[in-house]
């Protein structure tokens, strides 16, 4: 069935039955498809029907679909002409993983991060309204997304503006991991509640029915206090927002959504809410047993399913330290923004109870919580990744750095995160942390550095962060190592030059200062361990004894480490040469990440050509 699908249209001629063959037949592909490029497999089949149904009914792209996160945006690819492509789904210069406006007329607006469909959507709506434009808007958002506080704000504007808009919720109780919270517990009650929408109708059928005075008796009711919920029913807490609700409904009953859906279009003129209930991972068991494992995945075999890998990570050193910390110390706790597993905080979940704290995709609410306990004596560490620390920046800047609390920032994922693409990459954080007054910024090169910078935060009398990359830890073996606060480590001595990096970029410094060695030039290797504070002894000595340095991160190079450092050299008056290698000005897309570095000359190979190069031009000159 689906050999016959090529856009959106084609799906509008068949019936029932053919839809269900067509979404077994989705499900087959998107496993099969996904195995072999890796992406967002639980999400996406926890959709099928729901996609659908929204494109059985509405008419792509006059009418609007706007994907909160975007992760499930494949079944909306492959209906809209994408199909053929989907081998080269996330690969450098292929299909996004999620929503692209420069991809498809039908992407109408890019996501990746959490709770901003509403708003979007509702932003979209009013254009549409003051332009005297004729189209539907519909934003999908997870329940998991409306723990986020962004959703609630825009739930409660579209209350409150009776805007013509259909918001979507997919509820699957889960986010990454297992839904918490109140929301959580308050959607539970709808779910086991008798669907709302046919009690309601049921009622208005009744009074309907009495002869003459009915239909007064039912605008009397709904007039009393806006709704005729309220007359017979318990509260709602959208429509008491201003929104109707509809629901719940079972997401994967093509039969239903679709006549529910094309009901709402027709006679439904302001805001309302589906809640659609839908099995994250279903049709493939072992999503379905797991889902939060096959959120995203790698590469693997369908017959098989994912295997576990036994390698030692920087998240589960985070985790394995963090445990070690909170035996010795009774007021270390760690919190997290839904993603335990993510930032491998399931050992100390289980072990701590009482000292682990999971507030949902709330990483505003997460930082201000901090600054809380903090201030409160305790000692909070709070791992998450790099790109979604960004939603809580004025928390960390006002309500932590303002008031030098000691909350510990892990930054999972800094850099270049591969095949996730712009939304993802963790090259912001140097640069928007190392800016707040009262902020140690410090990134590891490898577990030594990670475990000493764990154990040192935890007394430290101010907000610290510590950034580190996704995947397999370093190890440099090297014996009498030591670490101190605010000093940097010499890799290497060296005469000629001077290799300063940070982070994954000190592990680039070591490298091709090792192959500098085999064209003659004796580079000193420098592991920048701290940004802020840095090691002013060590750098007013480079600033004394070399014309020539070289810095290395995998940040921005706006605001980044290079610009830091130019900063301080100025201060010192140095008459040298520093040239800069990390991000340039620019969004970087998604693919393998030594394919992006190469792309962008963050490669090692990049770095030491052009090193070579401005050496000979430098000896020619003399």
């Amino acid at each position: 069935m689906l050999e016959q699908i090529n856009s959106q249209r084609d799906i509008k001629k068949l019936n029932i039955n053919q839809l269900n063959v067509l979404s077994k037949d989705i499900r087959e592909f998107l496993i099969e498809k996904v195995s072999k490029t890796g992406g967002h497999l639980a999400s996406n089949l926890g959709v099928v029907e729901l996609t659908l149904a929204m494109h059985y009914v509405f008419d792509s792209p006059k009418d609007k679909f706007i994907f909160d996160v975007g992760h499930q945006s494949y079944v909306h690819k492959i209906l809209t002409g994408r199909k053929e492509r989907f081998d080269t789904l996330r690969q450098f210069e292929g299909l996004s993983g999620f929503p692209k406006r420069k991809e498809s007329e039908h992407d109408i607006f890019e996501t990746g991060h959490s709770s901003t469909s509403i708003s979007a959507g509702l932003g979209i709506a009013k254009a549409r309204d003051v332009k005297n434009e004729d189209f539907n808007v519909i934003s999908l958002i997870g329940d998991g997304a409306l723990t986020g506080g962004m959703a609630l704000e825009a739930l409660n504007h579209l209350g409150h503006d009776k805007t013509k808009m259909i918001v979507i919720l997919n509820d699957n109780e889960m986010s990454i991991s297992k839904n918490v919270g109140g929301m959580s517990n308050y959607l539970s009650t709808l779910r086991v509640t008798k669907t709302y929408k046919k009690l309601k109708e049921e009622v208005e059928n009744i009074f309907h029915m009495i002869p003459k005075i009915g239909k007064n008796m039912y605008k009397t009711a709904t007039k009393v206090k806006g709704s005729v919920k309220n007359f017979v029913f318990e509260n709602n807490m959208f429509e008491d927002m201003g929104v109707n609700y509809i629901g719940p409904i079972d997401g994967h009953d093509l039969k239903s959504l679709i006549y529910i859906l094309d009901k709402v279009k027709k006679n439904i003129d302001g805001p309302v809410l589906i809640h659609v209930l839908t099995k994250k991972g279903k049709g493939y068991k072992f999503s379905e047993d797991r889902p939060e494992k096959y959120h995203g995945v790698s590469k693997f075999n369908t017959k098989e399913g994912l295997k576990t890998s036994n390698k030692e990570t920087y998240s589960s050193v985070v985790g394995e330290t963090l445990c070690g910390l909170a035996k010795e110390d009774k007021n270390v706790v760690a919190i997290t923004a839904a993603m335990p597993d993510g930032c491998g905080l399931c050992n100390f979940k289980e072990e701590f109870k009482d000292r682990f704290f999971d507030v949902g995709i709330a990483e505003g609410h997460g930082v201000s919580f901090c600054a809380g306990l903090a201030s409160n004596g305790i000692k909070p560490y709070f791992p998450v990744y790099s790109t979604f620390l960004q939603r809580g920046f004025d928390q960390i800047l006002h309500d932590v750095g303002i008031q030098n609390l000691p909350v510990k920032f892990l930054l999972d994922r800094a850099g270049l995160v591969g095949n996730d693409g712009e939304t993802h990459h963790g090259v912001f954080d140097l640069s928007y942390l190392s800016m707040i007054p009262n902020m140690c910024v410090m990134s590891p090169m490898d577990k030594f550095d990670l475990i000493n910078m764990l154990k040192i935060a935890k007394d430290l009398n101010g907000p610290c962060s510590i950034r580190y990359p996704r995947g397999a830890i370093f190890e440099y073996k090297k014996e009498d190592r030591t670490f101190d606060f605010a000093k940097w480590e010499v890799l290497k001595e060296g005469k000629q030059i001077v290799l300063l990096g940070i982070g994954k970029g000190a592990i680039k410094a070591l490298n091709i200062g090792i192959r500098l060695k085999q064209f003659g030039i004796d580079a000193m290797i420098i592991n920048a361990r701290f940004l802020k504070p840095h090691d002013e002894i060590l750098l007013k000595d480079i600033t004394n004894n070399y014309d020539l340095i070289y810095t290395i991160e995998d940040n921005v190079i706006i605001g980044g480490f290079g610009s830091y450092i130019g900063m301080k050299l100025e201060e010192l008056n140095y008459a040298g040469k520093l040239k800069a290698f990390g991000i340039e000005d620019e969004f970087i897309e998604h693919g393998d990440v030594d394919l992006l570095e190469k792309s962008i000359n963050l490669d090692e190979d990049s770095i030491l050509e052009f090193i070579l190069d401005e050496i000979k031009e430098v000896r020619e000159v003399i």
